[in-house]
């Protein structure tokens, strides 16, 4: 095998696999030690330049990051229950326990001449205007509701996100000087073109909840429900009550939010019945495993079939049985299990079996083309439309994801149009800033605490049942307290304080392979790297972390060292004796929108641009 390129922005960056797995690269390991020293409002801000909702995503995300956590990897391997740092949830300690932060946010800069459109004010528009407003952008959000905070303010429930949280952090942005057009709903793009915006950024969601075509559907109307539009209706009080008997239909996150605000709402029998398995289905598992903590059954393998009515009223819902079946290739189909077709009574349906993107108000001869699913088409880099000056985001941009991929679609898009109106290419996208830092203190001091935590993860304490599910505003998860976010926090394995190895340092006395707890470290002979990972200390079996191989050292033989499972204790570097082995933190930070992310060799100025 080649030495490994060390130099390369991406080879550790996959080492920190919570951040390399989060949509907008959020550097975990960073906030948490801060979190960890009681420093609550710098741990906020690192989350604030990133993911730019700590507050929010600390009580919704969909934590990508929590199955990629390195101790679940280390914990398997040990035999035990994998369980990874309850990342998500120390966000939420940091933005719960920070002072006041107001005066660390972005002064409004001043204008620049150029302006900007963001529809919808959900979390992609609001990230562009974040990033683009300090820099004298005059950007202005368009949306049909009152307050800033789209499909966060109306899809979730109050007792999961309360709304204080949501007006603080869309205030934050709001207060840069941005404009906000509360209650204006564009109906056209060429009437919107036409006002002299420089870029328009899309951010309108999927606002369409699909529906389901049954024999019944049009007779029983008044209470079937469309789930996004019917907990919009909770979320501004228009809907306070349903029957006693609920189905909810669907198994993604929105049919966990429908079954559990139906719980609060009066509905004592709630179920939910979905067509796949119950580990196919799309839910987050913490909320399947919330759905059920209160009582509501998940039952799977039932494809709807009618809805029964009599007299023009909903009585319930019959399901044909199925099971799964897969071919050769692995594809799924479900067949019928020949079982009687299932009858159950209910009083109200909510469907929530997807949700589609709907964009009526852009003409089909504006410039802006659509494929076949009626998705806009995108340069999947740039999020830059076939119009270009028009760019999409969040759920708009390739359909349904969540609250951090739309930000993560934010920053890239906001890149694309600072770019753009600078003239230069939006498809070179600036490297990010890295940096190495050693972390020695002493011989066997570091500036890190590298004394790996035994503990298991921690639970999250919930408000009592009687309390929480009399409430639709009653918030469930009460966070960590301060003590215990310390002892979570311990939890991290530091996976940002990278192992470096200096081969013309190393006498390869195998000291450090001596004493590396998980057998990560092997000297080699050089070979193929298939061939390589079978001749370790400990095969190297996951092929989706790297080996960090050296170059040659004096003998002939390489250095291999597998990133899967180190726990970066740095014992390897305690007991070097030649220092070949450092513990260095690797910093990465995505380049964001402003002077960073432009062609240095550009004078701004002749484009009439203040930078």
């Amino acid at each position: 095998m080649q030495p490994t390129d060390t130099a390369n922005p991406a080879y550790f960056h996959k080492v920190v696999d919570c951040q390399w797995a989060c949509p907008a690269h959020t550097p975990v390991p960073e906030y948490i030690r801060l979190i960890g020293q009681g420093r609550y409002s710098d741990a906020y801000m690192v989350n604030w330049v990133s993911n730019v909702f700590p507050g929010i995503l600390g009580r919704t995300c969909d934590r990508p990051c929590e199955p990629a956590c390195r101790r679940a990897r280390v914990e398997q391997s040990n035999g035990e229950h994998p369980e990874p740092v309850a990342i998500c949830r120390l966000k939420r300690v940091a933005a719960d326990m920070k002072d006041d932060v107001s005066r660390r946010m972005p002064k409004p800069a001043p204008r620049n001449g150029k302006r900007i459109a963001c529809v919808g004010a959900g979390p992609a528009s609001l990230t562009v205007a974040r990033d683009l407003a300090p820099l004298g952008y005059e950007v202005t959000v368009f949306d049909g509701e009152a307050k800033a905070g789209g499909f966060i303010r109306t899809q979730i429930p109050r007792f999961r996100l309360p709304e204080s949280v949501i007006d603080e952090e869309t205030g934050y942005i709001l207060d840069l000087g941005v404009a906000f057009r509360s209650g204006q709903r564009i109906e056209s793009m060429r009437a919107l073109l036409a006002q002299g915006f420089d870029a328009v950024f899309v951010g309108c969601g999927a606002p369409r909840g699909r529906d389901l075509d049954l024999p019944g559907r049009r007779e029983a109307a008044p209470n079937i429900h469309i789930g996004i539009d019917w907990l919009a209706s909770v979320s501004f009080g228009h809907v306070t009550g349903i029957g006693r008997r609920v189905v909810v239909l669907g198994g993604g996150n929105t049919a966990m939010d429908c079954c559990r605000s139906a719980r609060r709402l009066g509905g004592a029998e709630v179920k939910v019945i979905v067509r796949s398995g119950f580990d196919e289905m799309k839910a987050s598992p913490w909320e399947k495993e919330d759905a059920q903590h209160e009582g509501i059954p998940i039952i799977n393998f039932h494809v709807p079939k009618s809805f029964e009515h009599s007299n023009g009223r909903l009585t319930g819902m019959k399901f044909d049985v199925v099971r799964a079946v897969y071919d050769e290739r692995g594809r799924r189909s479900l067949v019928p299990t020949g079982e009687p077709e299932v009858l159950v009574e209910c009083d109200d349906v909510l469907i929530a079996v997807g949700q589609e993107n709907a964009f009526p108000w852009i003409e089909r001869d504006s410039g802006i083309e659509f494929d076949q699913w009626g998705l806009p088409t995108l340069d999947a880099a740039t999020f830059q439309s076939t119009l270009p000056n028009v760019f999409f985001g969040g759920d708009a941009a390739f359909g349904p994801k969540n609250i951090i991929t739309a930000v993560a679609h934010g920053h890239e898009a906001a890149v694309s149009i600072d770019r753009l109106l600078h003239g230069e290419d939006i498809r070179r996208r600036p490297d990010p800033t890295t940096n190495l830092m050693s972390t020695k203190m002493g011989i066997h001091e570091w500036s890190y605490d590298n004394d790996t935590s035994n503990d298991p993860r921690f639970k999250v304490p919930w408000a009592k049942a009687e309390m929480a599910l009399a409430s639709i505003r009653v918030e469930v998860e009460l966070g960590f307290d301060a003590a215990t976010a310390f002892k979570e926090a311990n939890r991290c394995l530091n996976c940002d304080v990278e192992t470096v190895f200096t081969a013309p340092a190393c006498i390869e006395c195998d000291a450090c392979v001596d004493v590396c707890p998980m057998d990560c470290i092997s000297f080699t002979v050089d070979g193929d790297e298939p061939d390589l990972r079978k001749r370790l200390k400990a095969p190297a079996l996951n092929l989706g972390q790297d080996l960090y191989v050296s170059g040659m050292l004096k003998t002939g033989r390489v250095m291999v060292k597998d990133e899967d499972v180190c726990l970066h204790c740095g014992l390897c570097a305690e007991r070097c004796p030649t220092g070949a082995w450092d513990m260095q933190k690797f910093l990465l930070q995505p380049t964001q929108a402003g002077p960073k992310c432009r062609d240095a060799r550009k004078d701004t100025r002749t484009l009439g641009v203040v930078a």
